[in-house]
């Protein structure tokens, strides 16, 4: 399972998709963001993707955390969300 990578200009509901989509499959999806647009981005993203897996009959839960990800050879702090049903 790849990881869901979120930018600032990424587009909600494509994401939304992506997660919604990820989750049917695997049982839970990996959103990665970088930056406060880029988080804004993804939050907005999975609450767009709980109402579509609602219609499922999933309902699904956040998990956050911190994860360091290497970027040109620089060390970057990025935000992991754990997106899996209740």
């Amino acid at each position: 399972m790849d990881t869901i990578k979120v930018s600032a200009g990424s587009r909600t509901s494509a994401v939304a998709g992506a997660i919604a989509g990820v989750v049917r499959e695997h049982k839970r999806a990996d959103v990665q963001a970088i930056g406060a647009g880029a988080v804004n981005q993804a939050i907005k993203a999975i609450a767009i993707a709980r109402g579509y897996l609602n219609e499922d009959g999933l309902d699904v839960v956040c998990i956050p955390e911190f994860t360091t990800v290497d970027i040109d050879g620089k060390e970057r702090t990025a935000l992991r969300l754990v997106v899996e049903p209740r």
